[in-house]
């Protein structure tokens, strides 16, 4: 059996954690809201045509803001399409995804939803195919009291009261060619600081996000990001970053390795942060929102076979299996290593699209990732530890000295508990390891909950919603006031400890 060392202090800390790290993503794609979040007619709808059980297992999760409406999306939307009575609402050809978006559901139903799913909003504009000028008037119509044409129009509406939205993206993936309106590092970078000095003007109290590259292997990356916030470091509040995952080649050990990669991705966009404000001799520190991550490739091939102009097909709907939930819980461990920097995140998306919950016209299920998702959303609030490891490491086939190991402890001094997250990467053997509590005098095990597969390619589904499920282990106890445990082959582990 191998053995590994988790070394935690008291006193050493990396930051503490902004509930937004646990963020989400619904963009109107696919089935996110048609027939995700929102089914008109349906019996499992509420009076809005809200999805019920949708709404629960969001408000399970305690997703604390969903990032909205977009995504590619994003650079065609015309917001004001998606608001007033939605008999007068255009149905529109939309470019990003092939479709037909008919706009019953838009922003005010989105607010409406956000309230029942107990969330906040991450709001998003078009820097694509329109400007500064769309957006100022659309943080009117939100936050805006009234006396004004675009506060009174959502008065109009039927919200007297202002949606209050505090955090902005300024655009979305501008770097990608596939987006509409597209642009060069400097003309975005210019395009974000006058749009974030003009949104900031109507409202001051609002923080905004600029873009940064699409993925790492953007050739322009770096130097996107270098030049953006050269334009817009004095404007905005966050650089955003974007990175997807898969398993194509089904090599698990290289695919699980990737938690890595993202390690990396972070730590080098801090650094390009870091050197502006170094060159501007500036003092805000300019901090991350990876808004959006996740694994995604199963559906590539059905998403091919697509014809075009449909409403609400079923697209981007991976089926996740339980080796993407190891992963899942290796990037939520990483976020929170990262977590003095990186202050929001989303897991992208929600419902349907590239999501841990799925409906059907007869129910909702929890994906494999749901559960590494929700337990470190509900239980990894608190502060970060530096949470050094010691543990054997492994060459996959793009990463060398992966560490077999994954994790990090969340301190909860208020609540005198501290939360051990971890993943054992390893396909064949148990880890052992061992972590030094005495500083937590009068800590003991509350408990130990698994997830772990003996197929590696398990997946839950709605007549088998509980093929991939966590269970409780005894492998934790505490002796002299030193933590001992057995983390099982290919498994995520969530240790909670507690006077």
């Amino acid at each position: 059996m191998k053995k590994a060392q988790i070394i935690i202090d008291k006193y050493f800390l990396t930051g503490k954690v902004d509930k937004r790290i646990f963020g989400s993503f619904i963009e109107q794609l696919g089935r996110a809201v048609y027939e995700g979040i929102y089914q008109e007619g349906s019996p499992l709808s509420d009076e809005q045509g809200f999805r019920k059980d949708t709404l629960e297992l969001v408000r399970e999760l305690q997703v604390p803001i969903v990032r909205y409406p977009g995504g590619n999306f994003v650079s065609g939307f015309k917001w004001e399409d998606s608001v007033g009575p939605k008999n007068l609402r255009p149905a529109r050809p939309e470019l990003a995804w092939g479709v037909i978006e008919n706009n019953h559901f838009g922003l005010d139903e989105f607010v409406d939803w956000a309230k029942k799913a107990d969330t906040d909003i991450m709001m998003a504009v078009n820097l694509g195919t329109r400007g500064p000028e769309e957006a100022r008037n659309l943080l009117e119509y939100c936050n805006f009291k009234g006396g004004t044409y675009y506060s009174d129009m959502r008065k109009t509406n039927g919200h007297a009261e202002p949606h209050n939205i505090k955090t902005w993206c300024l655009g979305n993936e501008m770097d990608g060619p596939w987006q509409m309106g597209h642009k060069t590092a400097y003309e975005y970078g210019r395009t974000a600081a006058e749009t974030s000095r003009i949104m900031k003007m109507l409202d001051p109290e609002i923080e905004t996000v600029a873009c940064g590259s699409s993925n790492l292997m953007m050739p322009t990356f770096g130097d996107w990001e270098y030049t953006v916030l050269d334009e817009c470091y004095d404007l905005v509040d966050y650089m955003s970053l974007h990175q997807y995952y898969g398993n194509a080649a089904d090599d698990t050990p290289d695919f699980l390795a990737n938690s890595k990669g993202m390690d990396d991705f972070i730590s080098s966009v801090v650094s390009i942060c870091d050197a502006v404000r170094a060159k501007k001799h500036g003092k805000k520190r300019i901090n991350l929102s990876f808004d959006e991550w996740n694994v995604w490739y199963h559906s590539n091939a059905a998403d091919e076979k697509l014809k075009k102009w449909g409403q609400a097909p079923h697209q981007l709907e991976d089926i996740y299996n339980f080796e993407d939930a190891l992963l899942v819980g290796s990037m939520l461990i990483t976020l929170l290593r990262h977590a003095d920097r990186v202050k929001m995140a989303c897991l992208a998306q929600l419902v349907n699209v590239i999501a841990p919950i799925m409906t059907s016209d007869t129910g909702a299920w929890r994906q494999t990732i749901f559960y590494p998702y929700m337990y470190t959303s509900i239980f990894g609030r608190g502060t970060v530890l530096n949470t050094q490891v010691l543990a054997p490491v492994y060459d996959s086939r793009n990463y060398c000295d992966v560490s077999y190991l994954d994790s990090v402890c969340v301190w909860n001094e208020e609540k005198d508990t501290l939360t051990i997250f971890a993943v054992n990467k390893s396909l064949e053997e148990d880890l052992e390891v061992s972590c030094d509590l005495r500083q937590f005098e009068g800590y003991q095990v509350k408990e130990h909950i698994v997830l772990t597969n003996d197929d590696m390619k398990a997946v839950n589904t709605e007549a088998d919603p509980e093929k991939v499920v966590p269970v409780e282990s005894a492998a934790s106890r505490i002796d002299g006031g030193k933590l001992s445990t057995v983390l099982g082959k290919h498994s995520w582990n969530m240790i909670r400890l507690a006077k």
